[in-house]
């Protein structure tokens, strides 16, 4: 990827984007049983809406990460028209890392949350409680094989 077209994401983000970071303790469901359980969740979530599809879709293209989907607005403008449909990119967790690294030096207005999420995955790679899916699945394949199972 070009420096030139990492810059202009980045100013996609600080333009039309939002970046959301979030860890707080939530209501769920208990596996077994009723009621529910509190327990600290995170929501890590980076998108762009637009009206223009093109520069929707260059940027699901250009990045390879997140997915594209329409989001219809309902009813009319006051003078009767029509809302244009908006395309919003969307990507989670690990791809929001991956994003927020090249946007990083280019970054004005959402500087403070692209720093979060850095802050918060370099705090769980020191911690070694990532693991690499390629190595998981060789481990996997290996004992697979091993005991017959």
């Amino acid at each position: 990827m070009r420096e030139s077209e990492i810059s202009y994401i980045a100013g996609l983000f600080d333009g039309e984007g939002s970046i959301y970071y979030a860890k707080r303790p939530e209501k769920k469901k208990k596996h077994k049983g009723k009621g529910h359980r509190v327990a600290l969740t995170q929501r890590i979530n980076m998108e762009v809406t637009m009206t223009d599809p093109l520069v929707i879709n260059w940027l699901r293209e250009t990045l390879k990460v997140g997915t594209v989907t329409k989001k219809p607005r309902k009813g009319l403008r006051k003078d009767g028209t029509k809302y244009l449909m908006q395309y919003r990119w969307r990507c989670v967790f690990r791809d929001a890392y991956f994003v927020c690294c090249l946007i990083y030096p280019y970054s004005i207005t959402k500087l403070e949350k692209v720093k979060q999420i850095l802050d918060h995955y370099q705090q769980v790679e020191d911690n070694k409680k990532v693991v690499d899916l390629e190595s998981y699945r060789l481990t996997k394949s290996f004992n697979t094989n091993l005991y017959g199972a």
